[in-house]
């Protein structure tokens, strides 16, 4: 249920949702790969400008190339999201660039998968540090901005895992369920300025991951799915890219749920 780990390349870009972020600005976190790879990429499609943001540059590289193909404009910023004074640096980098930042999507995540007995100190703050403490000093960061140009929408992707808990992932369900009590109290702070800060909380996503699972126990998965298949980086991208609209404007402190039904 690690939907960030995807390491694949995204597949195709969200069919038959028109979105329109002419002259906005993104920034995606863990967009060297996979999901942040994806969103970054229908982002730029889209319209927007996109700061792709991770701590491999080679990769990053990939992502804004992508983005280029398809006539989009983006940067790849690498940062270590733990560090304050990095995602400070590369907010205000942004800002000064581009004038404004319209969008913000927290999804860069680790995994340090063991039962809590065995679970080290380290595995437990490498977790959190990342992929709660990131999502805070960016939506800190962010908001600032955000408030001041009374606009803005930022996305937390969350996880089905921070919802009903997953064996040997203690960790990384506390940090998604933090980034769900996140999602929750900066709307109720900021919704009075026009900034909307919603989560997506993805299930069972391909990815390299999931297919390292082997045939069988994808098979099992996906009976336990009412979809009865995986879900796709696209998938997401696409409630992203909702979320992220103008559209969305009446919608925040939610947690928009893509599993296929798993979690009813």
């Amino acid at each position: 249920m690690n939907a960030e780990q995807d390491t694949s390349q995204p597949s195709s870009l969200p069919k038959g949702l028109q979105v329109d972020l002419t002259d906005q600005v993104a920034l995606v976190t863990g967009a060297s790969q996979g999901l942040g790879q994806a969103i970054a990429v229908a982002l730029g499609a889209a319209g927007a400008k996109v700061a792709c943001v991770a701590r491999n540059a080679e990769k990053l590289a990939q992502t804004v190339s992508q983005i280029s193909e398809l006539g989009g404009e983006a940067v790849a910023k690498p940062c270590d999201v733990t560090d304050r004074e990095s995602v400070d640096r590369v907010v205000d980098e942004v800002h000064d660039a581009w004038g404004r930042l319209d969008i913000l999507v927290n999804n860069a995540g680790v995994t340090r998968d063991t039962l809590l007995p065995r679970m080290s100190d380290e595995e437990w703050d490498t977790v959190i540090n990342t992929n709660l403490r990131g999502a805070f000093l960016f939506s800190r960061a962010a908001s600032r901005l955000m408030m001041r140009q009374r606009y803005g929408r930022i996305i937390n992707i969350s996880s089905v895992s921070g919802i009903i808990g997953n064996p040997g992932q203690t960790n990384y369900s506390a940090s998604k369920a933090g980034m769900i009590g996140l999602t929750r109290s900066l709307s109720r702070e900021l919704a009075g300025r026009k900034v909307t800060i919603n989560a997506v909380a993805p299930g069972f996503i391909e990815s390299d991951m999931t297919r390292a699972l082997g045939d069988v126990v994808l098979t099992e998965v996906k009976k336990r799915v009412p979809a009865k298949r995986l879900g796709t980086p696209s998938d997401v991208a696409a409630c992203v890219l909702f979320l992220a609209s103008p559209a969305a404007s009446y919608i925040t402190g939610q947690v928009l749920v893509v599993d296929g039904g798993l979690t009813g």
